[in-house]
């Protein structure tokens, strides 16, 4: 871990307990930090607050250290585990009814986030929390295979407008979320953006496995390394950021960085136009984590990380959640801009302006269709604002046939 960053004893510990890995010299160092805090509560927030908290539980009873937390402490973290493994084995037999489906029109299914992680790197443990099940289908297969499951019991979060529903598998990354239970699917048709070549390598190099014998596939690593990185960037963009995103890159590191750090890497995030956002994270896995790549690789990381990387880390561990985005106008213009032809970036400015009443309602938290109205009017005056102050000239001159 990098000395001289400005970084409490339990911050420490907590980052140094997200992975999967340690040796000896990084046990001892653990066990000092651990035994120096004084305040368990507030660490046991933070594990919380940064969606680590199962993980956590995993590596101190790894690394012998829970005789040191207070028992509520202790009790409340094991507590975060259990939730997390019940939450995935429910999400798994969500995730295998919807493969059969799925698989009875030979739709090819590619896992995602969380639910790739856990059976690549984290072990079906239950380590790795999360609040939905991400997969990867064809732009064309997402559109069946949404109509096919809420024919099948599966309810779907409704579209802002009807501007929108033509265009719904090239709008952002996914379709809306479909729920079945207290369970979320989210269907996605695109990872980099216009740039689908990326996405369509990914989703064809998929190797299959099998779900509760239901066929499913693995990302391509490499690729999915480099979308985890963009999907962390986003998120930061949006000016929130957990170390649950970097303990998935940090554990990937560990478990298959021969497979990852190729020169294939760096072609694959200068063909995403991506160099910049993986430098910076790869910095960050190299300093605070201890990650080594080959020389290539620190070569391409000191060539393009940004310095202020490291300082905009710091400040998202001390405070991942609820704070105010930092450039709303940069976040509205890079999703409008990845739609493509004018006429969808149309009906998606449209949409946005006349969204269903439903829509206003839940969003306002208003019961009548009098008392939304005012809402319409901000609403169209806050997106003049992000056009105004987002769309460069550029935009204008895209191919109209596109």
């Amino acid at each position: 871990m990098k000395k001289g960053l400005e970084l409490r004893d339990d911050e420490n510990l907590l980052t140094g307990l997200c992975r999967s890995s340690f040796n000896p010299e990084l046990k001892t160092m653990l066990r000092a930090l651990a035994e120096g805090i004084a305040d368990w509560k507030h660490f046991i927030t933070m594990a919380s607050e940064h969606g680590v908290a199962a993980l956590v539980y995993h590596n101190l009873e790894k690394l012998d250290l829970l005789q040191l937390l207070p028992e509520g402490e202790k009790s409340f973290l094991k507590k975060c585990l259990l939730k997390s493994l019940s939450r995935n084995t429910r999400n798994a037999k969500m995730l295998a009814e919807a493969l059969h489906l799925m698989n009875s029109q030979d739709m090819k299914v590619v896992l995602l986030k969380g639910s790739a992680l856990e059976i690549m790197v984290y072990g079906n443990e239950g380590l790795r929390q999360m609040s939905d099940v991400d997969v990867l289908l064809s732009r064309q297969d997402c559109l069946d295979a949404r109509i096919l499951l809420m024919k099948n019991g599966f309810r779907s979060y409704p579209v802002k407008s009807v501007f929108h529903k033509p265009i719904m598998g090239y709008i952002g990354k996914h379709l809306p979320t479909l729920m079945k239970n207290d369970m979320r699917l989210e269907l996605h048709h695109e990872l980099f953006g216009k740039d689908s070549s990326l996405t369509k390598l990914l989703f064809d190099e998929s190797r299959e496995i099998r779900i509760n014998g239901e066929r499913a596939f693995l990302p391509q690593i490499s690729i999915f390394f480099l979308y985890l990185v963009r999907h962390l960037c986003m998120h930061e963009m949006n000016n929130e950021s957990q170390l649950r995103l970097y303990s998935d890159l940090v554990i990937l590191a560990e478990k298959s960085g021969d497979e990852i750090f190729t020169t294939e890497l760096i072609d694959y995030a200068e063909q995403a136009g991506l160099s910049d956002m993986l430098a910076a994270k790869l910095q960050i896995l190299r300093d605070l984590w201890g990650i080594t790549y080959p020389e290539w690789i620190n070569e391409f990381t000191d060539k393009h990380y940004d310095p202020a990387s490291l300082n905009k880390f710091i400040f998202f561990l001390k405070s991942p959640k609820n704070n105010p985005p930092e450039n709303k106008t940069k976040f509205y213009y890079k999703s409008f801009s990845e739609i493509p032809g004018i006429y969808r970036k149309v009906l998606y400015i449209l949409g946005d302006l006349f969204p269903y009443p439903a829509f206003m309602k839940r969003r306002y938290r208003r019961n009548s269709t009098l008392g939304i109205l005012p809402y319409y009017i901000l609403r169209w005056g806050k997106l003049w604002y992000l056009i105004k102050g987002s769309m460069p000239d550029k935009l204008y001159l895209e191919d109209p046939t596109r």
